[in-house]
């Protein structure tokens, strides 16, 4: 029998590099089915395996895992949810044909619908923000209008989440997302919601077991980008009862249970409002927080899922740990950025990770890829971690260039 492979459907610029060390370390073969493996930087960087291929098209992969097997013993088979979300369902729909653990297909396919989603997760009891999915620039001021002035407007997958107070930015970020969904050939699909009011949480589960539960905290709007995570959140034992139950709920309502999910919801003065479901991972530096905090290594811990090696799942908060997100306040070309090794150098500081080298175009999309890096801190409380996350952040400087084709 050939060496054991794990297949991996497209990359991930965080947690792209975690699968492939934790398959290494677990004696398997990654192996990456991309479209463009050239733009996953790692893949190269560490002489990975990579096959360009049509990633939306089931049948050939299909056709190249078959092609693999005559070399190796495809021990299981993964992939990363970015902006296509429909990536989860194709792992699953690989997995049910090659007798493979892996999530039902059918259940991402919903979940990953966000208007089928809020659907399911209402029918089911559980409160989600009122919301309606527009079409076009004229339902979505419809819309708002009736759900009431401010409210959150996104595109798909959730991307270029941002609050809109009144009419005007309301027409402007409509007209941003409709040209992103025209650039990308696809149908409107924009999602109008009701601003709720309260803190912010994320649930990591793995089946329906819950991992841990971190503490969000945002940029000013009108953007909504994670401004800082952190774990373990301070919770009072009926905010974590009120917390666990609802997650149960939300799996059980959209038929979910295998494999790893990521929950947002905010505490309100009504209880738990589910913001929304992700069928995979959390992406990084959420893994590495939970390892430090929680002892549990979720990228290991799924690949054993997806290979069905035996788990180990510890959860017994031991420290704290928290990130601080690098968020740039304008789009252009990075110019040059500094101070990220004195800021390493600090006491208390896990990590400093840059996401981009200097030249390099920075968006302004909305969402984790507006971010430029991170930083990492722990301790033994969460008001230490934070003071010295605030000290490294200060350290770290950067220029960007406006473009003069933005059209803002």
């Amino acid at each position: 029998m050939g060496r054991k492979a794990l297949i991996l459907i497209e990359g991930h610029r965080g947690n792209g590099p975690l699968h492939i060390q934790a398959a290494q370390r677990l004696g398997l073969h990654p192996i990456t089915l991309a479209v463009d493996p050239a733009q996953y930087e790692y893949l190269g960087a560490e002489s990975v395996d990579a096959i360009p291929i049509d990633t939306s098209n089931i049948n050939a992969l299909i056709r190249e895992c078959y092609r693999l097997r005559i070399t190796y013993d495809i021990a299981g088979i993964t992939g990363f949810a970015g902006d296509d979300v429909s990536v989860s369902a194709t792992v699953g729909k690989l997995c049910r044909h090659f007798g493979l653990p892996g999530p039902n297909p059918a259940s991402i396919e919903q979940c990953c619908d966000k208007f089928a989603q809020r659907q399911l997760l209402s029918e089911a009891g559980v409160s989600v923000p009122a919301y309606h999915m527009a079409a076009n620039a004229m339902e979505v001021e419809s819309f708002a209008n009736d759900i009431g002035l401010p409210v959150v407007v996104k595109g798909s997958g959730s991307t270029g989440a941002r609050l809109c107070k009144n009419l005007k930015d309301l027409a402007e970020h409509t007209a941003r997302l409709l040209s992103v969904d025209h650039m990308a050939r696809s149908s409107p699909r924009i999602l109008v919601e009701e601003l709720t009011q309260g803190a912010n949480y994320s649930i990591n589960m793995i089946g329906n077991e819950l991992i841990g539960i971190a503490a969000l905290y945002f940029c000013r709007p009108p953007d909504l980008i994670c401004r800082e995570c952190i774990y373990p959140a301070m919770l009072t034992d009926d905010e974590h009862d009120s917390i666990a139950n609802v997650s149960l709920n939300c799996l059980a309502a959209l038929g979910l249970g295998w494999g790893p999910t990521n929950i947002e919801l905010r505490l309100t003065k009504r209880g738990p409002v589910v913001i929304g479901v992700s069928p995979h991972l959390p992406a990084s530096p959420a893994p590495e927080l939970v390892q430090l905090v929680y002892g549990v290594d979720l990228v290991t811990e799924h690949i054993k899922l997806v290979t069905g090696a035996q788990r180990c799942l510890r959860r017994s908060p031991t420290t704290t740990a928290a990130a601080r997100f690098l968020v740039p306040d304008l789009d252009g070309t990075l110019d040059w950025i500094d101070g990220d090794s004195r800021a390493a150098a600090l006491s208390g500081i896990a990590e400093v990770e840059l996401y981009i080298e200097p030249k390099t175009r920075v968006p302004r999309k909305g969402g984790h890829r507006e971010c430029i890096g991170h930083v990492i801190a722990v301790s033994s409380n969460h008001a230490q971690a934070q003071t010295t996350l605030q000290r490294a952040a200060d350290l770290i400087h950067w220029s960007i260039t406006p473009h003069s084709d933005l059209g803002e």
